[in-house]
């Protein structure tokens, strides 16, 4: 049996070891050094769930090439306001991961970030016309400039010829391409934050630790109880702030603080695959992320790329993700996480957004009755000579997308990620998957914002926000001078130059 150890106080508690935790954790030290902070993370290691290169379905979603930020209007048109918003938040996470380089706190940049061009390619005749006006739209813009496009075959075999061979001459095919494309390993990147935040004095963190209770206290503090899942013991952190950054997990431990704020949400948990090449002469013939239009009903997580990854300082190659359904919340989750998020409170919103996206339903159905030759079939589309023999299936990760009240529908399904906090902002929970990590940096600062209004207001803060990101404050896409010049010194200081 475990027994209660001695309490702990803080001033911050992060809970969960991923990118969010370690980005709003190197964030707050930066701004105030003398801040305690203490990190817990359930598993034995740190970015092991959503922030892992193999679980994670989108590597630097810079909004260059993925389709379902740019919808298709009735009239023919293509919406492009998330893709300007999603780009922007890009280069702020640069420019703080460049600042990070340049301190020294980021050693090896290679080791996290690399150049990877980024493209989408449609195919058939409707679609096509699709890609071209969603080019046409885009490129007039600043975030956009220097995006190609195409319908010639024989420039497609130079681009991507892994993708070219063995398809019918005559098939309606288009890409566009972005050379500045990224792909980034957010498990190394997170690995590379927590270990630089360890060594300091005034930062703990303690692995192995489950999160049992979150309770207010009278003096406004929140005490934390956690489990050390190696020795059973049990202990209480006081904290001042709390954010909770768990992943699909943070639902959770939102509901288990009581405010009010919490009520109402709840979760749609969504797994997924991938093939993954294992023929290593397969995975050297393609340099790009390659990014289709998503089936009918498909969460954004699920739209279909052909992928060029750096993992463990090799390259690699992955289709999909193909996704399924599980009741869990996290990949080494429990079975029983998502019945024990249904409360009262949240019952209605969850039936009223599950009658109203009976789509998803279906086409996760669909997705779970797929056999291997089936997934085969899909990246054929991508790639018409593929074989079996060439792919594996890997498990990738859990997200849970946000349900959330709706005055007109009852409940409605977020595909993107929402800060929840309480009034006083001392305590706020990240929900949410896509885009998630590529937008980590933003969302973080708006978080320390709402949540240290008074600390974020003052000039020493904001002096030190633009010695971190240069552009805070001003829109890269209006200014086509800035957003040049800062591309070139975030891409000289994370070397994507060469």
């Amino acid at each position: 049996m475990g027994k209660k150890k001695q309490n702990t106080e803080v001033d911050v508690l992060l809970i969960g070891g991923g990118i969010m935790s370690a980005t709003l954790g190197t964030l707050i030290n930066e701004l105030n050094p003398d801040v305690n902070i203490e990190i817990v993370e359930r598993l034995d290691v740190v970015a092991a769930e959503s922030s892992d290169a193999w679980n994670n379905a989108g590597t630097g979603h810079s909004a260059l090439c993925e389709l379902n930020y740019t919808p298709e209007q009735a009239d023919g048109s293509v919406k492009i306001e998330k893709a300007i918003n999603i780009a922007e938040q890009f280069e702020i996470s640069k420019q703080f991961w460049a600042y990070l380089v340049e301190k020294g706190i980021i050693k090896k940049p290679e080791h996290f970030i690399r150049k990877v061009p980024h493209m989408s390619a449609v195919f058939g005749e409707k679609d096509v016309k699709f890609l071209k006006t969603r080019f046409e739209t885009m490129s007039k813009q600043n975030l956009f400039k220097g995006m190609e496009y195409t319908e010639d075959v024989e420039l497609l075999k130079k681009w991507v010829p892994l993708m070219m061979q063995g398809r019918q001459a005559n098939e309606p095919i288009a890409a566009t391409k972005m050379e500045i494309g990224t792909d980034v390993n957010f498990g190394e990147l997170t690995r590379d934050l927590i270990n630089h935040l360890a060594k300091k004095d005034n930062i703990n963190l303690s692995l192995n630790q489950e999160v049992k209770d979150i309770e207010r206290e009278d003096d406004g503090r929140w005490e934390v109880e956690v489990k050390d899942l190696v020795t059973g013991d049990k202990r209480d952190i006081k904290a001042k702030f709390v954010f909770i950054g768990a992943g699909g997990h943070s639902l959770l431990l939102l509901e288990k603080s009581g405010i009010p704020e919490s009520k109402g949400y709840g979760g749609f948990p969504v797994g997924g695959q991938w093939l993954r090449c294992i023929n290593k002469d397969v995975i050297k013939q393609h340099t790009a992320k390659v990014y289709g239009k998503a089936s009918v009903g498909a969460p954004p997580m699920s739209v279909p790329h052909l992928d060029t990854r750096y993992i463990d300082g090799e390259q690699a190659l992955l289709f999909g993700p193909y996704a399924g359904f599980s009741t869990k919340f996290l990949k080494k989750g429990s079975f029983f996480d998502l019945p024990a998020s249904i409360k009262l409170s949240n019952i209605k919103p969850m039936l009223s957004a599950g009658l109203d996206n009976l789509d998803l339903t279906k086409y996760l159905i669909t997705e779970v009755m797929k056999k291997p030759k089936d997934k085969l079939e899909s990246l054929k589309q991508f790639m018409p000579t593929a074989k079996m023999e060439d792919w594996k299936i890997e498990i990738a990760g859990q997200r849970v997308q946000v349900i959330k009240k709706d005055p007109k529908h009852g409940g409605v399904l977020e595909f993107g990620t929402e800060v929840v906090s309480s009034a006083d902002g001392s305590i706020a929970a990240l929900l949410g998957a896509s885009p998630g990590a590529s937008t980590s940096v933003a969302i973080m600062i708006q978080l320390l914002k709402k949540c240290f209004p008074e600390r974020a207001t003052s000039q020493e803060y904001k002096a030190k926000l633009r010695e971190m990101i240069p552009s805070w404050g001003k829109k890269l896409n209006d200014d086509a001078e800035l957003c040049a010049k800062v591309r070139e010194a975030s891409q000289r200081s994370l070397k994507l130059d060469k």
